[in-house]
């Protein structure tokens, strides 16, 4: 292992912890709370301050912001923490915001991310693995996005908002409302607008599981999702279709978006 190679004109605090194998390139700026795992790559005038970890092999391009404080009235200086796993490539002039006291005091993001220029991910929020967020998006304070989930460029989420495993945010749409599994939603207002057919087969679903999730989808558009969900409930389902009705069931603060018609 090779030790971290720093640019003279770099301003690292001696209390940071950097990993081995690191790079950090000119007039970049990592304060005193921040860990950078090994092979953390910050490409130049990257800041990364706060109580701020980064796993390994995660490369942060020019001018993002990390792990400055929250943009919420209600923080007072608390003490929180932004938590960024392995290899995720975070480009130009993003922005992540550590927790705030009252959302549980931490924001995580997982593995394998792409988060494209200028996208935001706010105080509290909680996302999985291999998550794309496209140009301009934002993620609200404390909202959850699960693995493989797309949101398109300048699309908006509303805080403690929900959105389920593999679903697909369309370009310049606002989500004021929960995202099913495997949901698509588009349009200035969103509305689910069917299943995200494309990410479901390329992840290798079969033609019995997307007849499967196209029949649960029709049921649940014939009255209120909870109330339909319960009643299918008891039902012998596959995992796939299981996995929404048990998202559907699980706490929220949000209401669901339903069915475009």
């Amino acid at each position: 292992m090779a030790e971290a190679l720093i640019h003279p004109s770099a301003v690292i605090d001696p209390a940071a912890k950097i990993g081995e194998d690191c790079e950090i390139g000119p007039f970049c700026v990592v304060g005193p709370e921040v860990t950078l795992g090994r092979g953390v790559v910050l490409k130049s005038h990257v800041v990364v301050t706060g109580n701020t970890e980064i796993g390994d092999e995660t490369q942060i391009f020019s001018f993002a912001s990390i792990g400055e404080v929250p943009q919420d009235r209600k923080f007072k200086g608390e003490s929180t923490r932004l938590v960024i796993g392995a290899r995720n490539r975070i480009r130009e002039h993003v922005t992540m915001n550590p927790g705030t006291e009252g959302g549980g005091g931490i924001t995580r993001v997982g593995d394998d991310g792409l988060f494209l220029a200028g996208s935001h991910v706010a105080h509290d929020c909680q996302v999985g693995n291999r998550v794309t967020i496209v140009n301009h998006a934002a993620l609200a304070g404390h909202c959850v996005v699960e693995d493989d989930v797309t949101i398109g460029g300048l699309a908006g989420v509303h805080q403690f908002v929900r959105i389920g495993r593999g679903a697909m945010i369309g370009a310049l749409t606002m989500v004021t409302a929960d995202v099913i599994p495997f949901g698509l939603v588009q349009g200035p207002r969103g509305q689910l607008d069917g299943l995200n057919f494309v990410g479901l087969k390329r992840r290798g679903a079969s033609r019995e599981e997307l007849h499967a999730l196209r029949n649960m989808l029709s049921r649940l558009g014939e009255g209120s999702f909870r109330d339909t969900a319960r009643q299918m409930a008891d039902e012998e389902t596959g995992p796939m279709v299981r996995e929404v009705l048990d998202f559907i069931l699980g706490p929220s603060d949000r209401s669901f978006l339903a069915p475009h018609s």
